[in-house]
């Protein structure tokens, strides 16, 4: 959509064969003290530590307490505000058209279009999460309304060819563009790409058509992502009773919603697969004229395929890219995926000796039984070491010692939060003072969406008056509540994906940019996954554990030995794992490759799983009808390959030996984080590597990633 650049949720890749999954986002005592005390630092702010282990207190005071709405926004005190706040975001953007329009070309084009911009992202943003975050129909409602009323304000700047001809006339004038700093030149470029690829170059019957496509698009993109979690039924008679007990009931039917992967029973496992990955004709006829439907745009926009028009801009660039890269880490892997799935084998031989032939639905079975078996890594003898407060303390210690950052819990103001378990941080800067807010909605509860992720909900920018506009952002979590007797314990993936989703939140802290356009994660994908990533190493090494893990109850820190075996178990068929995301990667690249496709989705899907993963394609299964990511990844779906292996370069080049080194931090900041989607992403890789890296560096950081480290069996076997 034109002008709204990223209502994009950053989530974890999809390991195994699920759905529903799409979205995964895979504690020291007392409060961190700032290096120095930071200019606007509040006496309300406390110990973010003691914020996330305690339940919040009595808000009996906010009772006398003037409402001030969802975020601040005063509008937002009631469902009925979004009315009011999308009315007035119409009403200024109108007017900031007509000043696009009747302003000479110049670097005050590209301020007043980035204002529009956020002017329709304040409100399509924030509404963005509240239709799917906030506990009240009535609130999701006025959201779901809100975004389809900025949507057609969206589509109607589309059309406007006064408005693209204003910024035409900047970018014609070679002069004037050769005067501009380099940020203002790129998001001037990247607000003209917006135009063309919807259409508005084209003569007025083939925008119609762009246009068209474009709603046809959304409206097919909802209903794929429904149908990915659609339930499959199947007559209780067909079914073993052993096997049906394991699954919901209606009536005379079992119901299946789901890949059942960790199910210990095979015949669970098997009946799951294929009975939940059995085609459904009205999924497989959306998804077909989804991909015919972008293949048609792109077309129409002046690109041979979708995929070359998906990448314009990434660190890959273009599918040729993409696909040597996966294909040169397909044959990386052969060899170690082939010991994997033989691994695999041998324990369900063990297991199960009647029926020992791998199939699709066992490796994440299996794999896990292998881990547990070879490592004792039993979640729960981790747990008492991860209270959620000492996890959060544990990234303030990490952020604090790398870049100057505190984290600080502030107390609310009567209804800004959307659940009374919200909790608000801000982030401080040693000598910068305040840099903008994270809202944490971290605990369960009913109807939210199991889903790990980032929402942008206001961009930074300079605003005119040359102030910053702080950024705003919710990370979304699904971590249990506190019980009577403990605090919340978290599982090593919960602990690694909590650390995760605070990679995306301190790139939009971070991203200081002059224009929100590009603020933050408003980046090519695979590049916005590299901070989130990153952060995953940090979350596995010993140095950075060390300072916050701690029993909850003795205070006893959590031995190295655990910590290393954890780490090494993550190794164990990781080949594998791996080797599915390429194949996954690869289909993704081929349906958005040359139309019309040669073969039905499903016979492209056996032809590539054969070719890039190497278990059977299991007849009457159609596993891309529950590809989720194919709507809001389409062709970029390698990129957690892409960003695991720049993210795996920077550790390794950066602070391996170091994990808190400042000097490292800083340049980190300088130059990755800061500059959000305002600069082009391999240069950013570049400044921080201080070398272009080829596909085959790309390739070798993911496979080193694979390897043992003997330290860990040395000091095991002691």
């Amino acid at each position: 959509m034109l002008l709204v650049p990223g209502m994009l949720r950053y989530g974890r890749s999809l390991y195994g064969l699920g759905a529903g999954a799409a979205l995964r986002r895979p504690a020291g005592r007392g409060g961190l003290r700032s290096r120095g005390r930071a200019r606007g630092v509040s006496t309300s702010w406390s110990s973010v530590g003691a914020a996330f282990n305690v339940k919040p207190q009595s808000r009996l005071r906010q009772l006398l307490e003037e409402h001030r709405g969802l975020f601040g926004v005063p509008e937002l005190s009631t469902a009925e505000g979004f009315h009011v706040a999308q009315k007035e975001a119409l009403r200024k953007s109108e007017w900031l058209v007509e000043r696009a329009c009747s302003t000479p070309p110049g670097p005050q084009t590209v301020l007043i279009f980035d204002e529009l911009s956020d002017c329709l992202c304040r409100v399509a943003d924030l509404a963005d999460f509240v239709k799917i975050g906030h506990p009240e129909p009535a609130f999701r409602e006025a959201a779901e309304e809100a975004c389809r009323s900025i949507g057609t304000m969206v589509e109607k700047l589309n059309t406007n060819v006064e408005l693209y001809q204003s910024l035409q006339k900047l970018l014609d004038d070679k002069k004037l563009m050769d005067s501009l700093d380099a940020e203002t030149r790129r998001v001037a470029e990247l607000f003209m790409f917006d135009f063309e690829i919807s259409g508005i170059h084209l003569d007025e019957e083939k925008r119609r058509r762009a246009v068209d496509l474009n709603v046809k698009i959304l409206d097919l993109s909802s209903a794929f992502l429904m149908g990915t979690n659609f339930p499959n039924k199947i007559q209780n008679h067909l079914l073993p009773e052993h096997v049906r007990r394991h699954f919901a009931r209606d009536g005379s039917y079992t119901v299946i919603d789901g890949l059942h992967a960790e199910a210990s029973d095979d015949l669970v496992r098997e009946a799951a697969y294929k009975i939940f990955l059995y085609p459904n004709a009205g999924q497989l006829k959306c998804l077909e004229e989804l991909l015919s439907s972008r293949d048609r745009l792109a077309n129409l926009v002046g690109y041979s395929t979708f995929s070359h028009r998906a990448l314009q801009g990434t660190i890959a660039q273009t599918p040729e890219t993409v696909m040597q890269f996966l294909e040169k880490l397909s044959d990386k892997l052969s060899e170690r995926t082939a010991k994997d799935f033989e691994m695999m084998r041998g324990m369900k031989m063990k297991l199960n000796p009647q029926n020992s032939e791998l199939m699709p639905w066992d490796p994440p079975y299996y794999s896990g039984v292998i881990r547990a078996e070879r490592y004792n890594i039993e979640p729960s003898l981790y747990c008492p070491f991860f209270s959620l407060g000492a996890c959060m303390e544990g990234l303030n210690v990490l952020f604090n010692k790398l870049l100057g950052i505190t984290l600080y819990a502030e107390q609310p103001a009567k209804g800004e939060v959307w659940c009374d378990d919200v909790r608000k941080l801000a982030v401080v800067h040693e000598s910068e003072g305040l840099l903008g807010y994270i809202y944490c909605d971290f605990f369960q509860r009913a109807n939210k969406p199991h889903q790990d992720c980032h929402f942008t909900i206001r961009g930074g920018r300079i605003k005119e008056d040359g102030s910053y506009q702080l950024p705003v952002v919710v990370l979304m979590l699904n971590l249990p509540h506190s019980s009577k007797d403990s605090p919340t314990l978290l599982t090593p993936g919960m602990m690694e994906n909590l650390f995760h989703e605070m990679g995306h939140a301190m790139h939009s802290m971070l991203g200081r940019t002059r224009y929100q356009h590009v603020t933050g994660t408003r980046c090519p994908t695979d590049f916005a996954e590299v901070p989130s990533i990153l952060m995953e190493y940090f979350s596995n090494d010993y140095r950075v554990v060390s300072q916050f893990a701690r029993h909850y109850q003795t205070g006893q820190p959590l031995p190295k030995a655990m910590v290393s075996r954890l780490c090494e178990s993550k190794k164990v068929c990781a080949a594998a794992e791996m080797q599915l995301q390429v194949f996954y990667a690869a289909l993704d690249q081929i349906y958005h490759g040359q139309h019309p496709l040669r073969k039905s989705t499903t016979d492209i899907l056996m032809e590539t799983q054969e070719q890039f993963y190497g278990l059977p394609y299991v007849p009457d299964t159609a596993w891309q009808l529950r590809f989720s990511h194919l709507v809001g990844y389409g062709a970029k779906y390698y990129s957690y390959l892409m960003s695991r292996a720049v993210a795996s370069m920077v550790w390794k080049e950066c602070f391996l030996q170091d994990p808190f080194n400042r000097a490292a931090g800083e340049r980190y900041r300088r130059e990755m984080l800061a500059h959000g989607g305002g600069k082009e992403p391999m240069l950013m890789v570049q400044g921080m590597l201080q070398k272009c890296p080829s596909i085959d560096d790309f390739v070798d950081a993911l496979v080193s990633d694979l390897n043992l480290d003997f330290e860990t069996f040395f000091m095991d076997s002691k």
